[in-house]
C-alpha cells in the first residue's frame, strides 16, 4: 500500500511508515522517491542495515526485508547511472551544471565522480546546509573531480552559470521546480550551451525548464531528457532488491514498453 506524505513531513510520520514496513507481515519492502533523506534521517534507528551507498549519500531510496531485518538502500547511483548511459557519452566533455543539491543531485554526482575522470562539476542549492552536505559526502569518494558549490535562489544567476559552460556540457534541473514546485530555476532568457545534454529529472508536471530547452532544442543542437527512463530504471532497481531478482536491459525496454502509454508527458 502507498503512502503519500507532504515535502518534508513530521519526523513522526516517517517513522510510523518505516515502523509499519519493519513489523507488517505482507510488507516486503518500498521505494522512496521525494523523501529520500528527511526519512533516511528520521529513521536511522529503525533500519537494521544500510548499505554502502546509503551510509555515503545518508539517503534510502529503497527498504526492503531481508531475513527479518530491515534494510536501508540508496539505489538512486544505480538508476543515474544506467540511465545516464542511454544518452550521455562515455567520451563527453565532462562540464556539470547541477542544479539542486538534492537526494537525486547526490546521486547523480555520486556516480559521475565514481565513474569518470576528469570532470568539473558546478552544483547549485537554495541551502547552504545542503551544499555543506553534499561536499561531505564528495569529499569520500577521494575524487579527483572538480566541484564548485554555488548557494543561490535567483534564476538569473543560474542563467549566468549556464552561459559560461563549454559545448556538450550536461545540464541537469534536480530542483523539483515544474514538479514539486512551479516554475524553472533559470528564466526564459537563458541560452543552453551548444550540443549541451540536458537532463530534466522531471518527468511529470508543469515541466517549465524541460519546455525551455525544447524552445531552443533546434537551434542550439541539444539533446533533451527528461525523467521518465530515470524513473523506470529508479523502480527496477529497487525490485531488485525488494524481490532479489534481476532485471536486464530486454526487461527494462519491455517496462518501457508496457508503460509507454501512460507516460504523463512525451518528449516530441
Amino acid at each position: 500500500m502507498g503512502c503519500d506524505l507532504p515535502i518534508h513531513a513530521n519526523r513522526e510520520r516517517y517513522r510510523q511508515v518505516v515502523e509499519r514496513i519493519k513489523t507488517g507481515d505482507d510488507e516486503l519492502g518500498g521505494l522512496v522517491t521525494t523523501h529520500k533523506i528527511d526519512l533516511f534521517e528520521s529513521c536511522r534507528d529503525l533500519f537494521d542495515a544500510v548499505d554502502e551507498n546509503a551510509e555515503l549519500c545518508g539517503e534510502a531510496s529503497c527498504i526492503a526485508k531481508r531475513d527479518a531485518r530491515l534494510w536501508a538502500y540508496a539505489t538512486d547511483p544505480i538508476s543515474a547511472g544506467r540511465a545516464l548511459a542511454e544518452f550521455y557519452p562515455a567520451n563527453a566533455d565532462g562540464q556539470v551544471l547541477c542544479l539542486g543539491g538534492g537526494g537525486s543531485a547526490t546521486a547523480i554526482t555520486v556516480h559521475l565522480m565514481q565513474k569518470r575522470r576528469g570532470l568539473r562539476v558546478t552544483v547549485v542549492n537554495r541551502s547552504a546546509g545542503r551544499l555543506a552536505a553534499l561536499r561531505s559526502i564528495h569529499a569520500r569518494l577521494g575524487s579527483a573531480s572538480e566541484v564548485r558549490y554555488v548557494e543561490n535562489r535567483e534564476p538569473e544567476v543560474n542563467d549566468r552559470l549556464l552561459a559560461e559552460l563549454r559545448p556538450g556540457a550536461l545540464v541537469i534541473n534536480a530542483t523539483g521546480m515544474g514538479k514539486d514546485t512551479p516554475g524553472s530555476p533559470i528564466t526564459d532568457a537563458a541560452e543552453f550551451p551548444r550540443d549541451a545534454y540536458v537532463w530534466e529529472l522531471n518527468y511529470r508536471g508543469e515541466l517549465e525548464f524541460l519546455h525551455q530547452a525544447k524552445r531552443q532544442a533546434q537551434t542550439r543542437g541539444l539533446h533533451v531528457e527528461d525523467g521518465w527512463r530515470y524513473f523506470i530504471h529508479g523502480w527496477a532497481a529497487v525490485m531488485e532488491k525488494v524481490f532479489q531478482v534481476d532485471i536486464d536491459a530486454p526487461k527494462i525496454a519491455r517496462l518501457a514498453a508496457v508503460s509507454a502509454s501512460v507516460r504523463p508527458y512525451r518528449l516530441p
